[in-house]
Order: C-alpha cells, then structure tokens, then sequence
C-alpha cells in the first residue's frame, strides 16, 4: 500500500522540491516542474519518475502546459496521472512563487476538466485563482524575487512576472505516448 503522501488516489497530485518530487511521481504519466524565476539555486530534473514525460512550466506557461497534458491524456486514451512539483528554493525552501505557478497550471487543468486533485493539488489551484491579480507584485516581493533582486536579476524577475504566452519546455516524452 502506498503512503498517503504519494497522492495516488488522485489525478492531480502536487508538491515542492525533488523529495516532494519523489513522493509524488510514481505512477505518474507526467511530471510537471513549476519554475516561475528560472535560473535558480535549486533545478528541475528529469530523473524523478523515469518513464513519465517531464516538462519544466515556465513564467506565463500555465495555459499551454495544461493544454500539453490534455493532449497528453487523449494520445494515451486514459486518464493521464499528473505530479506538479513547484521547484522551489535553496535546500528545499518552499518558494511561493512557483507555488503560484504551480496552482495556475491546477487552475487551467480543472478548466479543462482534469479536475481530480489532491487537496494538496487543489490548495494551490485556490490560491493562484484567488491570487491571480497580485501575481506579480507576490513574484517580485518574494523571497526568491528579492534574493535574485539583490544579485542584480531584477530584470529576470520583472520579465518572468510579465510573461504571458510562454511554453512548458518537454526535458522526456512519455514512452507510450501515440505517434510520439
């Protein structure tokens, strides 16, 4: 029997860092690194559940990533099993802002019907709804934003709370993936 914190019971499963990453993403078709301010202390990595895709979901990518994973689901025809980590920060550190990215891609899976989520999975999607309009200001008044700030990265910072239209960036396709 698998630990409640695996979330298998869900479709939608999420937590941060790679030992969150570890705890949720066996069984998963796709695991999903929600990186709001790339070029961090702490990277996202393809070697946490080996034979699921993996994909990095950038600034501005929420909408596209769910799109992919919709897609995802309809070549394997079944429920496609999703592990959304928010990378987070230096040793572990929660990192709020790719907390927020992470609940923006729950956010649009549920619009789009991919709606069994871990209460975990289901927290944050609340919160970047509820969010939604301070978005930027939280990304840039962060830990994370502030830290990159003080290294003279504010731009980076500035652009990744900007960002609109941006692509998830595929690391692994899914082995079993139709006409892959």
């Amino acid at each position: 029997m698998s630990s409640p914190h695996a979330q298998t019971r869900y479709q939608v499963r999420f937590d941060h860092g790679h030992d969150g990453a570890a705890r949720i993403a066996g069984g998963a078709d796709a695991v999903v690194w929600a990186d709001a301010i790339p070029g961090g202390a702490t990277q996202p990595h393809a070697s946490s559940a080996p034979g699921a895709a993996q994909l990095v979901a950038g600034p501005g990518s929420a909408a596209a990533t769910a799109a992919w994973l919709l897609q995802l689901q309809v070549d394997l025809g079944r429920r496609a099993m999703i592990a959304i980590v928010a990378v987070g920060g230096e040793g572990g550190r929660p990192a709020v802002e790719d907390q927020l990215l992470a609940g923006a891609v729950v956010d649009e899976l549920m619009a789009l019907g991919i709606d069994a989520t871990s209460p975990e999975a289901a927290l944050v999607g609340a919160a970047a709804t509820a969010l939604r309009g301070a978005y930027a200001h939280l990304l840039t008044a962060s830990v994370s934003g502030q830290e990159r700030a003080a290294l003279g990265e504010g731009d980076a910072v500035i652009a990744a709370a900007r960002a609109v239209g941006g692509q998830p960036t595929v690391l692994a396709e899914h082995p079993e993936r139709v006409g892959a």
